[in-house]
């Protein structure tokens, strides 16, 4: 009976032992799960943009969602940065845009000054020294007789020699031409084979004559002192005597023993004279090298010289002078 009676309460405490601890994990689950579901709501709620999440807006739910490095939404040091460089490829495109622009701009000004203004042009030979030398980039103005002015002796001028000192215009690549015409009117490259740079002897109507007892060139009847002749020169080695036409001058250069001018093409059509149209301007300055900026300097040679009113024309004889 006693026997009997312990294990009935035995079994009875044990039964509710067991009930208790059945009630307990039921109770922790049932507490597991309803955390997991609202954390599971939070995370919807959060995807859908909704407020409704309950508990899943607790600090502990928005810590456990924060992705690893960092709190969730603040910027990672360590992120790949596309954003920034998406950002920043429109901005370069436009500095480089603009910047093409602005160049392409002053290319066409330049070129538009240089036409119609002031044109550089690069001395190819020694035919001017000592008043050029090789290299020199000198600049033409090319508004000194558009208004009215002509050439008059002792002027430096640039003039195009198709005709007079170039019977044919050479042909070639018309895109190389083109290319070539923009870099030489820019002063980057050698001029045209037919452009030409000398000193005006003697204008429409003069007589020039080579020489006279002492040497020297007349001009009307006049000996000209050339001081700007390069030093052991020879006014010239070749005799001549001509009335220049009207609208045509007379043009030699200042190293007359380097010099191809209007000696050379005597016998040619044209007879040596250049038309006064074809004259491009007049060299007033010495722009580059820095070294030798300068102005042309002008010459008193002519001063004496007057018109002439005589009559005639000779031809004189000419040979090359390289």
């Amino acid at each position: 009976m006693d026997t009997e009676a312990q294990h009935t309460e035995r079994d009875r405490s044990s039964g509710e032992e067991e009930r208790s601890r059945s009630a307990r994990v039921s109770g922790t689950d049932a507490a597991s799960g309803a955390s997991r579901t609202g954390l599971s709501g939070a995370r919807e709620g959060r995807a859908s943009g909704s407020p409704e999440g309950g508990a899943s807006e607790s600090p502990e739910d928005e810590v456990s969602e924060r992705p690893e490095g960092g709190v969730s939404g603040a910027p990672s040091g360590g992120g790949s940065g596309a954003p920034d460089e998406e950002a920043g490829e429109p901005s370069a495109f436009l500095t480089w845009r603009r910047t093409g622009v602005i160049g392409l701009a002053c290319v066409v000004f330049l070129l538009l000054f240089s036409h119609f203004v002031l044109q550089p042009f690069l001395v190819p030979s020694s035919s001017m020294e000592p008043t050029f030398q090789i290299g020199d980039r000198i600049l033409v103005n090319k508004l000194a007789y558009r208004f009215g002015s002509e050439p008059r002796r002792g002027d430096v001028v640039v003039f195009d020699g198709t005709g007079s000192f170039v019977q044919e215009e050479p042909s070639g690549n018309p895109v190389t031409g083109l290319l070539h015409d923009a870099a030489a009117a820019l002063g980057l490259a050698e001029p045209d084979g037919t452009d030409f740079v000398k000193r005006v002897i003697g204008t429409g109507g003069d007589r020039v004559v080579c020489c006279d007892k002492d040497g020297r060139i007349t001009v009307n009847g006049v000996p000209v002192r050339e001081q700007y002749v390069m030093l052991g020169d020879q006014p010239s080695s070749v005799p001549f005597d001509i009335v220049v036409p009207d609208g045509t001058l007379w043009v030699m250069g200042d190293h007359r023993s380097q010099s191809s001018d209007s000696r050379d093409h005597l016998g040619q059509p044209g007879g040596g004279v250049v038309p006064v149209e074809e004259v491009v301007g007049r060299a007033d300055w010495i722009g580059w090298p820095f070294a030798r900026w300068s102005t042309v300097p002008e010459t008193d040679a002519f001063a004496a010289v007057p018109q002439w009113t005589g009559g005639g024309h000779a031809a004189g004889r000419g040979r090359g002078h390289g």
